[in-house]
This record gives structure tokens, sequence and C-alpha cells, in this order.
């Protein structure tokens, strides 16, 4: 028996070191000093043998050896992953606008399901789902134990299903049970409209390969319902979990016409990557106010950091998520692939957002205005006896009143109090501008 095992452990041995080899070919070529850990290479065959022998079940070569490859990536990182086939096929929805499923970005944390930020107008977000939520169940199944690929796998299925998610959130005494019913997601990664006279707000949801064209649009058509030049904007990118590196560029190119907008440093020459700003400002130079929260990851901080540090923007909200990594896609002979971290990205000024995030300029926490009503009405002239008339025709300008627009203000501020702070920090930029 020990004769067969030694066999059993030299034949894999030789196996792991032709494949590795094979695999590694080009990486060993770069660096002629690398050598392989033999050493360890051994105890894990040995573990190999011990399982084939001795486990109380068969265990599938295949299945053993893509577990020991998945275990052997999710130690790297929580964004580092192994990819079968069908996972390497459904890369690619999430860059295309349309996917099902519950509309949630994830990461893992602890071994729980992490969420990054809910997708706009999704089953999750109508849910209730937030930023920084911990899925500990997805129905009676316990996430502890399973990856963040077979976590996906289970949330994701036929549109009209549903899966109920068992949830720890913080403030929270005990877990929040959320039913959600499964559906085709079809991102809107880009939504705009006008504020008020001038001042415009953009929302984009996720950063997809085609957002940069979708803002040249909206951009385009906020204009013409002004019927002139904006006085500034809003970038809303509020829960926005990222995207596309290439749409953050282009996004972050179309309000900056010079200078570096985001560079990458890895241990490979392909890793090292510059990204320079072209000519022409959209806003031609007006304002802008980009809000962010702690659902703000990845390629959404990369827009926020060029922003901020070309000082085109005042940046507001929270503490955003601090995903400053890169992932790189190497498909396998097999028709797999690794999604495996080779980079970390840096902002103009030479910052790492890993860990970290981005500061806003201006802390503003999300919080919920009432209006207080009063049973007595303050005195003002026009309530006096015998007061002087305005001595104007009494005409407002506009189509609007005055109370329509305190209504709409009042409103605004206890809808969404983030937006309507930095509507007002926007007009105070275009005054300050109109004055210099």
């Amino acid at each position: 028996m020990n004769s067969k095992r030694s066999n059993i452990q030299l034949l894999f041995v030789g196996l792991v070191l032709g494949i590795l080899i094979s695999i590694g070919h080009g990486v060993l070529a770069e660096r002629e000093k690398a050598s392989l850990p033999v050493k360890e290479l051994r105890t894990f065959s040995d573990v190999f043998g011990r399982i084939k022998n001795d486990y109380v079940e068969d265990v599938d070569d295949k299945e053993l050896l893509e577990s020991a490859i998945r275990g052997m990536l999710s130690g790297l990182d929580p964004h580092s992953a192994y990819l079968d086939q069908e996972q390497f096929k459904e890369l690619q929805v999430g860059t295309s606008g349309q996917f099902g499923g519950l509309g949630i970005e994830v990461g893992m944390e602890d071994g729980f399901v992490k969420v990054i930020a809910p997708i706009d107008d999704t089953p999750a977000q109508r849910a209730g789902i937030k930023a920084g939520d911990l899925i500990i169940r997805l129905d009676d199944t316990p996430v502890k134990g399973l990856t963040l690929g077979d976590a996906v796998k289970v949330m994701r299925g036929k549109p009209g299903t549903s899966i109920e998610l068992t949830i720890v959130r913080e403030g929270l005494d005990k877990p929040l049970k959320v039913e959600i019913v499964r559906d085709t997601i079809k991102v809107k990664s880009v939504k705009s409209r006008i504020l008020e006279d001038g001042y415009a707000y953009l929302r984009i949801s996720q950063f997809q390969s085609k957002t940069a064209d979708y803002v040249d649009d909206a951009v385009a058509k906020l204009r013409k319902e002004n019927k002139g030049e904006l006085k500034g904007m809003i970038l809303d990118l509020r829960n926005n979990p990222g995207g596309v590196l290439n749409g953050a560029v282009a996004v972050s190119d179309a309000f900056l016409s010079k200078g570096m907008i985001v560079y990458t440093e890895g241990r490979v020459a392909d890793s090292k990557l510059r990204f320079n700003a072209t000519p022409d400002d959209l806003l031609d130079g007006a304002p802008i106010v980009v809000l962010v929260n702690q659902g703000s990851a990845s390629a959404s901080e990369i827009v926020a950091g060029a922003l901020q540090d070309h000082k085109r923007a005042i940046i507001m909200g929270n503490q955003t998520f601090g995903k400053g990594s890169v992932q790189t896609i190497l498909p396998l002979t097999n028709g797999t692939a690794v999604k495996l971290t080779t980079a970390r990205y840096y902002t103009p000024s030479g910052r790492s957002i890993q860990a970290e995030g981005i500061t806003p300029d201006i802390e503003l926490d999300k919080v919920h205005v009432e209006t207080v009503e009063s049973s007595i009405d303050p005195l003002k002239e026009a309530d006096l006896s015998h007061h002087l008339k305005n001595g104007k025709s009494g005409k407002k300008n506009g189509n609007k009143s005055e109370s329509e627009d305190e209504e709409e203000t009042e409103s605004l501020a206890q809808s969404d109090y983030q937006l309507y702070e930095a509507l007002n920090l926007l007009k105070g930029l275009h005054i300050l501008r109109e004055h210099m």
C-alpha cells in the first residue's frame, strides 16, 4: 500500500510539475531566478494521495484539482478567482448591460457575501438591499464555506423565481430576512434630468463599455432641455460598484482637458499603464459636484479621484469602498480562466485607493428631513394694514410660481438630502465663478 501511495505521489508530482512548467513557461522565462517549490509540491501531492486513498467517499480527480485551484486563488485576495467554463462565459454579461439575477454587486468578506452596491431599478434595490449588507444565508444554504462564484450561482436563476436572503446589517440587533424575486436585469447605466434652471443631474449606476457615449448623449440632451449652456452639474456615483476600466477613463476624460486620469502598477510590464486626458471638456469648465458613498467602488473611485486631484470637481458624501486593484482575465487551454489581481491603480497625485477609498472634500451623511408644521404663520410686511404696494406688476419670472419652486425644493430636501445640499453647493460654485 505504501509503495502504491508513493507511486501515486511521484506520478502526481510529475504531473503537477509538467502542468506548472507548461502554463508558466512565459512567466519563468521572465523570471530566470524563480524556482518551483518542490518541497511544498511534495506536501501537496501527499495530501492529494491521502484524500484519494483515505477519504470516506470517492472524489473525482478533476473536482479535487479544481477545488485546489479555487482555494489557491481565494487565499490571495477577495477578487482573484478560478472561472469554470460556465462562469467564464457569463463574465462578459456584466459589461453588456443585461444579465439575469437580483441586481447586486458583491464581494467576499470573512467568508460571507458582502454587498458592494445594489444596482438601480433592480429587484435588490426595490427590496431595500443596502451597500455593506452581509449575506449569511441563501434560502436554507449557509454562505460560510461557499466560494463567491458558488454564491453568485445560487443567487442567479430563472426570472420570476424567488430567493430568501438572510442579512446582517449594521445597526440591527438580529439578522434580517428579505425575499427577492429574480428578474432579467437590464441596466441603464446613465440617467439625467434638469434639477433647476441651468443645473443638471447626471446619474451613472455602473460603468459599461459604452457609458461615455451615453454621457455625451445625456449632456447634449440636458443642454437642449435647458435651452442653453449649463451652469453646473451634479455627477451621482453613489452605489456605483464600478465596471469597465476604459468606461471610467472615458467618462473622466469627458470632463478633463489635460493631465493624467489614472495609472496602474504591477509586477509585469503589461500591468504598468498610463491614461491621459484629451482636449475638450463637455461642460466647458462649469462646476461639478460628485456624490459618493460607501457603495462607490472601483471604476467610480477612479472617476472621483481623477476629478478631485485635478480640482475639477468637489467630492461630497461618504468615504468610498476602497477597491483599488485591477483584475486580469487569463484564459486557460480547457475553456476555463483565472481572474487574477495583477495591479493596483493610483490617482493622478499618486494615491492608492486600495483599502482606503476616496475621502470626500465635504463629508455628508444620508439623513432624513421632515418639515416642522406650525399652527401660526409668521407675520410678514404684506400682512400689515395699509402696507405699501410693491409698485410692480406682480408677474413672476418663468413659468413656475414662487410657491411651486418652494414645494419642489422642499420635496428634494426630504427625498434626497445629499442631492439637495449638492445642488446648493453647485449654486454657490457658480456664483463664485461668475464673480471671479
